[in-house]
C-alpha cells in the first residue's frame, strides 16, 4: 500500500528530537499511544538506537504504520499493537510513553481514560511525552490555534484543544509531576510528566 504522509510530522520531528533525546537519555522501553502514519515512530527510533520503540494504534491505522515500518532497517522499532485509551492496552511496563497530536482529536473522556489507564504501563520513574497544541487559563495561545480550534469542533464536537491546567491535574491525579513544558513551533508544546 500507498503510506500514509502527515506534513506535519516532517515539520515538527526535529524540534521534538531536539527535547526527546535528553527527556528519554535513560529510557529502553518507549510506548508511542497512536503512532498514527508511522513517521515519527520511524524517525525517532532511527535518531535513537538505544530505544525499543512500540508504536500503537487503533487497528484501522496498522497498515499504514507498517507500511513505514517495512522500510525501516533496523531492529529496534516493533510493530504496532492494538491500544484502544478508553478499552485495551498493553500488559507490558515501559520507562517512557511518548504521544502526538492526540488530546485534541480525543473526547475529553477519552483523554480522562488515557491519564487514569497509563498507570497499567508506566515503570517507576517513567517519563511521560505529550505534544501537541495547549490553551492556558482558559484561552487560545494564537489566533490559528482558535481557528484550527473551530476546525476541530467541525469535524467532530468532541474533539478540541484541551485546557493545559486540565491535562495537568489528570496527570497529577495519575500520580505525575510535570517537569517541564517546551514551546514548539506552530504554537504547540511538548509537555513532559515523570512517574513520581
Amino acid at each position: 500500500m500507498e503510506k500514509p504522509y502527515s506534513q506535519a510530522c516532517e515539520n515538527n520531528k526535529l524540534p521534538i528530537l531536539a527535547v526527546l533525546r535528553q527527556a528519554f537519555r535513560e529510557a529502553r522501553q518507549v510506548l508511542e499511544v497512536g503512532s498514527g502514519t508511522g513517521q515519527h515512530a520511524v524517525y525517532f527510533a532511527g535518531e535513537m538506537p538505544h530505544l525499543s520503540w512500540q508504536c500503537s494504534d487503533l487497528r484501522a491505522n496498522h497498515a499504514g504504520i507498517n507500511a513505514w515500518l517495512a522500510d525501516y532497517p533496523g531492529s529496534n522499532l516493533l510493530p504496532p499493537v492494538e491500544l484502544d485509551v478508553a478499552g485495551t492496552w498493553p500488559t507490558q511496563l515501559f520507562d517512557a510513553v511518548y504521544t502526538a497530536n492526540t488530546l485534541h482529536i480525543m473526547s475529553w473522556p477519552h483523554v480522562q481514560s488515557f491519564f487514569q489507564n497509563l498507570g497499567a504501563v508506566l515503570a517507576s520513574g517513567a517519563v511521560l511525552a505529550v505534544y501537541g497544541p495547549f490553551n492556558y487559563q482558559g484561552q487560545f495561545t494564537s489566533a490559528s490555534n482558535a481557528q484550527f480550534n473551530e476546525w476541530l469542533k467541525e469535524a467532530d464536537p468532541a474533539r478540541g484543544i484541551r485546557d493545559f491546567e486540565a491535562v495537568n491535574q489528570l496527570a497529577e491525579n495519575a500520580g505525575l509531576q510535570l517537569l517541564a513544558d517546551h514551546a514548539m513551533p506552530a504554537n504547540n508544546r511538548l509537555l513532559l510528566w515523570q512517574l513520581v
